[in-house]
């Protein structure tokens, strides 16, 4: 059963917009947005999202993140106005704290569902699986506003789906629905609406059954090499190989295979 959870930091006795939710019994913890009806995600909820995601990432009750939000809509995107009023200092800190989800070492869903625009896109860009209702609309509209996405949003997408596709979103605010996005590799699943809470489940559950360490060591991997040369990239998965080579996890599953058993991993 989830329960609200509460964190020792100051900064996140009252939480803008946002929810938290864990569920030890399943190792999984819900950030759940909750501004309804279209969780317009402020400047200060930003800061918070950040330092909530770096908590979970050391709690260790908690094996899987899902990012979700109430309502019809994931989100249509940031505050218009908290822009103008922002200092540029804060500004600048923006596609750091969206890339937190990124950064967390622990498998992050991002579970979207009807309008996923902006700030919102970005922070789900910045998650490592996707899935989507077939209500879901991605978009990066800021060149309405004559500005141009500053989370993240532009550059994670070319990695996903190439230059020439970017600028169609991009610079046309173009609104990509769910079933395109799967089929550019946007989105991991495309599901009916009423499937989105259980498919969540299901990948959280998939996810859990893995080695933690190998987890772990799959997604660093996987980041910090989307850049580099093929030759690097082996070298380095060499290195994460031979690491996990001396994991009790490793041996277990390698007893289990020839047990035909379930492995029973630990994260060490």
């Amino acid at each position: 059963m989830s329960t609200p959870m509460t964190f020792a930091d100051p900064r996140l006795a009252t939480l803008d917009g946002f929810r938290v939710e864990i569920d030890p019994a399943r190792e999984r913890a819900d950030v759940i947005l909750d501004r309804p009806p279209l969780n317009v995600i402020e400047m200060g909820e930003r800061d918070q999202l950040r330092l909530v995601f770096e908590a979970l990432d050391e709690d260790a009750r908690v094996r899987v993140i899902v990012l979700r939000a109430v309502g019809q809509h994931f989100s249509s995107g940031g505050n218009i106005k908290g822009f103008l009023e922002a200092s540029p200092e804060h500004v600048s800190k923006l596609a750091w704290n969206i890339a937190a989800p990124a950064r967390c070492s622990k498998p992050v869903i991002a579970a979207n569902r009807g309008y996923c625009f902006g700030v919102g896109f970005e922070i789900s860009l910045a998650c490592d699986f996707r899935i989507a209702s077939e209500t879901c609309f991605y978009a990066l509209p800021e060149q309405r506003l004559g500005q141009i996405p500053g989370s993240g949003g532009s550059a994670r997408l070319q990695k996903i789906v190439g230059i020439t596709r970017t600028k169609d979103i991009v610079m046309r605010s173009k609104r990509i629905p769910a079933k395109q996005a799967l089929d550019w590799g946007i989105a991991t699943e495309c599901v009916p609406d009423a499937d989105l809470e259980k498919a969540t489940g299901a990948l959280v559950d998939e996810l859990r059954g893995f080695s933690p360490l190998a987890q772990r060591t799959a997604k660093k991997l996987l980041n910090d090499t989307e850049d580099a040369t093929l030759s690097v990239a082996i070298e380095l998965e060499g290195h994460g190989y031979s690491r996990l080579r001396q994991s009790d996890d490793f041996r277990e599953g390698v007893e289990a295979f020839h047990a035909k058993r379930k492995a029973k991993f630990r994260g060490s």
